[in-house]
Order: C-alpha cells, then structure tokens, then sequence
C-alpha cells in the first residue's frame, strides 16, 4: 500500500506542470513567458517589458515578453489561461477580462474560472484626443460643437472593441448626443497615428501611445476620464469638469496567471512585482509615460475586476453592444 501511495505521488508530481520545488516557491525554474495582449510599442508592452528587465535579474530566469494582439486583447488573455507550462502569465485588462462576457456572444475562455488575479500593474486614464489636422477645436465644448456640426459624420479610433477606449468613448457619445463611426484597431500604437495622419478625427484612450503625436503637433490632449491622473497630465481638465460626471474610467491593467497555480507561486509574483513597481527607475518610465504605478495584493486586483465588471455590465446593455 505505502507502495502505491508513493507511485501514485510520483505520477502526480510528473504530470503537474509545477515542480515540487515551486510548491516551496523556488519558482521559477525555468524561462517565465509575459504575453501581452497588444503590440510592441503599446502601454501594455511598455509595462510588461520594464517588470521583465526587473524580474529577470531577481528570479534568475529569462523573462521573454510575447506580444499576441487581437479579438480585443481575447487571444493573448487566452493563451494564458489555457497554459499548462506553469511558467505563463498575462498582461490583462480592462476590456478580455472585466468587459469580454458582456459583450461577446462567445469567449473562450472564462474570466473568473480560468484566470488567477496576481497584480494590479498600472492604472491610467484615458485621454479624449483629436487630430489636430482635422478638428480646430481647443476644448471639449468646442469639440462637441464642431462633431455637430459635420455633415458628413466622423470617426474615431480605439484601441480594439470592446476595450477601455471603445467603451468611454460610447459612453461620452451617448452623454453628450453624438454619433460616430469606430473604427477599431489591435492595440493602441496604430489607433493613435490614425489620429495623427487624420485617418480618424478622434480617440479616447491612454496617453503613452500618443506622446510622441502630441509633441510632434499631430495630436492634441483635450481632457482626460479621471480624477486620478500622473503628473504627466495635471495641465489637462477632467471630464467631469468639463460637465460630463458620467464619463469617468480608468484603463488598468495587470497580471494574470492561470487557475490551479499554487498560492506559494502567485504570493511570490505578486511581491516580485510590487518590489519593481517600487524601483524608482521602473516609476520614472512609468510616470514619464502617462502610467500610475498601482501594485498591492491579489485581493486588491480582484476587487478592481469584480467591481468593474458590476459598473460596466449595465452600461454596455444599456448602450446596446453586442459583439460576435
């Protein structure tokens, strides 16, 4: 019997991805895979890619950052949560894991069942900006009147359906009595320079992408969706200052791991992480960036996703979208 019982120990242990070792938290044991679900060059990589250059010295292991965009941040959340490798996490946000069962008929994987919350990485707000080759206007008002008054109608750029930046946008559509036409894009790097070479007149989403438009007089930042918001954006008013209360969301993001890692594992990421998130040299990029530092513990991220998915779900059945 005492046989047996070892047998069977020695089977389980060899179809686990997770090592014994790693059960005492000597994890990693091997290259630590960060797929992001956006670009190079957008926020999420920027984030993901500053932690990996941190990680990597303190685990001892490469940490290789994965970029898989699409279906709204869906492909890249996925991979993560079907991983059995137990070396796979995932940069998530608001859109594949708070937004996504509202709004797809169909999601592959499922958001509270599959996914282990870790770490809250950022918080940003998004910004409400505009082509400055196609719209004059200086302000929101002055943005509202020359969006009335287009005969043939406008179009503004998100980040991807069903993400932070299509959902505030809707929002201050429906707020403000307008109508546009989204022309959704994989991440937040091409969204941008659509504003920038007027492809669209308009976005509403986080600032790093945009800088560089902004600095180069392609783009202008006309008022951002929260009170919370780095230094880099003080000078810009909020929405709500602007007379739209209701127009208030913050894109954040996070990492993810897959259901079943052991607790010992996720403790130790999470502490990880917030030890880097507190490098001065990590805030300064982020700060430089538009990005807010956030951290804490997995039952502070969980409570961000739970309480997002409770304020968005009436308003996406509110504003009608259903997506495929």
């Amino acid at each position: 019997m005492h046989r047996r019982l070892l047998l069977g120990t020695a089977v389980c242990a060899a179809l686990s991805p997770w090592p014994a070792a790693a059960q005492g938290v000597a994890w990693p044991t091997k290259t630590v895979r960060v797929v992001v679900p956006a670009p190079a060059g957008s926020s999420l990589d920027i984030i993901a890619r500053l932690l990996a250059d941190k990680l990597k010295d303190r685990w001892g292991q490469p940490v290789v950052v994965e970029n898989k965009a699409g279906a709204g941040g869906m492909l890249g959340v996925d991979v993560a949560a079907k991983a059995t490798d137990g070396h796979t996490l995932a940069v998530g946000f608001n859109g594949p894991v708070a937004y996504a069962p509202f709004l797809y008929k169909k999601v592959p994987y499922d958001p509270v069942k599959d996914l282990v919350p870790v770490v809250m990485t950022t918080s940003q707000p998004n910004v409400l900006a505009v082509s400055t080759d196609k719209v004059p206007a200086q302000d929101v008002k002055a943005f509202i009147a020359w969006a009335k008054a287009q005969p043939q109608g406008w179009s503004y750029s998100s980040l991807g359906v069903g993400s932070s930046a299509h959902l505030t946008m809707e929002l201050f559509l429906a707020e403000a009595g307008l109508t546009a036409t989204h022309v959704p894009f994989n991440g937040s790097p091409p969204s941008a320079m659509a504003v920038a070479q007027g492809e669209t007149q308009a976005t509403f989403m986080v600032a790093p992408a945009m800088l560089a438009h902004v600095r180069n007089g392609k783009v202008r930042l006309l008022a951002v969706s929260s009170s919370q918001h780095p230094e880099s954006l003080r000078e810009l008013p909020t929405m709500a200052a602007m007379g739209f209360p209701k127009v208030e969301s913050l894109a954040w993001n996070g990492l993810l791991m897959p259901a079943g890692t052991p607790e010992a594992v996720v403790q130790k990421v999470n502490a990880d992480v917030n030890l880097a998130l507190q490098d001065p040299a990590v805030r300064a990029t982020m700060n430089a960036q538009g990005l807010s530092p956030v951290g804490g513990s997995p039952a502070d991220f969980k409570r961000v996703i739970d309480a997002e998915r409770e304020r968005w779900a009436p308003v996406i059945k509110r504003l009608g979208l259903a997506l495929d």
